[in-house]
């Protein structure tokens, strides 16, 4: 036990530095795929074959592709093809755009859970297409896939691990604890107070989650 609270006040700055770069990296993470998940979903469900080829394209590329493959090809392949991208935005880029292939999926099936009754109805009231999408569909279908969104988070902030530990090497808080387990041996407590960080992360998470399903999910 002594020799845990001595790993942490020896290393706090360089754990808690890296701790904060995967809270951001995972939250800008988790934007950009609630952002480009949503528009992909709407690509699914569009009335238009070539609009629904093109989600479903992105979609089996994203997911049958592993995040470390797209993580040397975002950062090392652009680079190499002239694009002065950064490891901070070639981390956070393609966590997301990987993980917005998921999240279009899961509002896919939210989208279809929306009761056909409604989008007629809407209809009858004078909205248009787009109007029902962004007033009835959209809020039920995000408000249904609370749970299984919750659980696409947990997954995410784990996969953030990759990036530290791939080619790219951002000091996030797994890199951090493997630096500092390089420079003095001792690798049970850093990495304990690793997973430790990593777990805080996780549950609260989950805790967000699970507060925003009492309150706003659909009962049926």
């Amino acid at each position: 036990m002594v020799e845990l609270w001595e790993a942490i006040a020896d290393n706090f700055p360089e754990l808690a530095s890296g701790y904060w770069l995967t809270v951001r990296t995972v939250t800008i993470s988790f934007v950009i795929a609630l952002v480009i998940g949503t528009a992909v979903a709407l690509l699914r469900i569009a009335p238009t074959r070539v609009l629904r080829a093109i989600g479903t394209v992105y979609v089996e590329v994203f997911r049958g592709l592993p995040l470390l493959v797209l993580l040397i090809m975002a950062f090392s392949g652009l680079r190499r093809a002239g694009v002065p991208i950064t490891a901070t935005v070639a981390g956070p880029a393609t966590l997301g755009l990987y993980t917005a292939a998921y999240v279009a999926e899961i509002l896919r099936s939210g989208f279809f859970a929306v009761g056909k009754g409604q989008r007629e109805a809407s209809l009858s009231l004078g909205l248009d297409g787009g109007q029902t999408m962004r007033h009835v569909v959209l809020p039920q279908a995000f408000r249904t896939v609370i749970p299984p969104l919750a659980s696409l988070t947990v997954a995410m902030i784990k996969n953030s691990a990759i990036i530290g530990g791939s080619l790219l090497a951002t000091q996030d808080l797994l890199k951090e604890a493997r630096i500092e387990v390089g420079a003095s041996g001792n690798a049970t407590p850093l990495f304990f107070w690793a997973a430790v960080g990593y777990l805080t992360l996780t549950v609260g998470a989950t805790v967000i989650a699970r507060r925003l399903e009492t309150r706003y999910a659909v009962r049926r």
